[in-house]
């Protein structure tokens, strides 16, 4: 991850003239759960809640560059889903958890095409595209989703300019959402969001 803040003067002190800002977005890792069956539009419904209700699987361990970075944190930051707040806990152990429902990943809807079956990951694109284009029948609009983000980066901020660093283990979508909120407030990228498990992209200002 980044170097820390300069080793001089009042840099090293939080909130001090100089201090920079760390704030590291974490997508949790492999929910205990398939992660590509086939199945149709009903079976995509479905696998939306089982998805949602999963834990960790036991057999996804976090790179060790991540839980070097977190071995020091006092807290984290993490959503309130049972995969996210395990990830969490898996990547830093002697830390006090954070868990709160603003930071759950923004929702998905089941489109009805009844003749079409594709792989999960398919399904999710699709519906992504769709919940943008206006379909987000009884789920949370992008509209709301990013005010939420936007509310996250201010306290994930709060909090790094109270410690100099900050940490959320949630997920991909939101991450990226938060990630955008973050630049506009003038935080640099460095990292790529991406769909594949603890992921992890770092943002920095000075």
């Amino acid at each position: 991850m980044a170097d820390g803040a300069a080793a001089t003067g009042n840099a090293k002190r939080p909130g001090g003239p100089g201090r920079r800002l760390r704030i590291v977005l974490i997508r949790h890792g492999q929910p205990d759960i398939p992660i590509s069956p086939r199945t149709g539009h009903r079976g995509f419904r479905s696998y939306i809640d089982e998805y949602e209700e999963a834990g960790l699987d036991p057999a996804s361990l976090p790179p060790a560059e991540l839980t070097d970075l977190l071995g020091e944190l006092k807290a984290v930051f993490t959503s309130d889903k049972k995969r996210a707040h395990e990830s969490a806990r898996a990547l830093a152990p002697g830390a006090e958890l954070i868990a709160d429902a603003l930071f759950v990943e923004a929702p998905l809807a089941a489109p009805r095409f009844p003749l079409l079956r594709m792989r999960v990951p398919k399904w999710a694109v699709v519906s992504r595209i769709l919940w943008h284009a206006g379909y987000h029948p009884e789920i949370e609009p992008p509209a709301k989703v990013r005010a939420r983000a936007k509310k996250a980066a201010d306290i994930l901020i709060a909090h790094a300019e109270k410690d100099g660093m900050a940490v959320l283990v949630a997920h991909g979508y939101f991450n990226f959402l938060i990630g955008r909120a973050l630049l506009a407030r003038g935080f640099r990228q460095s990292g790529s969001h991406r769909a594949r498990f603890w992921n992890a992209v770092r943002y920095e200002k000075s």
